[in-house]
């Protein structure tokens, strides 16, 4: 808490939380009736895609869906543990760091993945990808509290 009185005030310019969430329930609306195909983009130069997660809950070992946006690393998927750049981790994450093998739901189907965090190295070398992709990005690692971790997923 002391760290958050020190830090200067910066007023968030991100999308509100309520519009991401009412945008990710529309996306699945649109899964629930076309598909993946019709909820999902792939990325394209300079813009994150966006996929579905299918993750197991770690405490109740039920099928999690959650849509995140996305950029490709070779034949990996990349997405940020970003909770809109709130100072909790996302319940995805956790749930991925209890049990990483899951799986993904994107433009082209359903890839099964298993996750890790990504090294400082790869941290370094994919932020500026993932900023330029999204720049709420940069806005969420200013203005959280906590390390906002990179995600590999790694096809299996």
């Amino acid at each position: 808490m002391v760290a958050a009185a020190l830090r200067p005030y910066r007023p968030r310019v991100t999308t509100p939380r309520a519009v991401l969430l009412f945008s990710w329930a529309a996306h699945r609306v649109l899964h629930r009736l076309g598909g993946p195909r019709s909820a999902t983009e792939l990325p394209s130069k300079g813009k994150v895609g966006t996929l579905f997660l299918v993750s197991t809950g770690r405490r109740s070992g039920k099928q999690r869906r959650n849509g995140l946006f996305y950029i490709e690393d070779g034949p990996n998927l990349v997405v940020v543990a970003s909770n809109a750049g709130e100072n909790v981790d996302p319940q995805w994450w956790k749930n991925l760091q209890a049990t990483p093998d899951a799986d993904v739901e994107t433009h082209a189907g359903q890839v099964p993945v298993r996750a890790r965090t990504a090294t400082d190295e790869e941290t370094a070398r994919l932020w500026p990808a993932l900023e330029a992709a999204n720049p709420e990005y940069a806005v969420y690692r200013r203005t959280t509290l906590r390390k906002i971790p990179v995600v590999i997923l790694e096809r299996r």
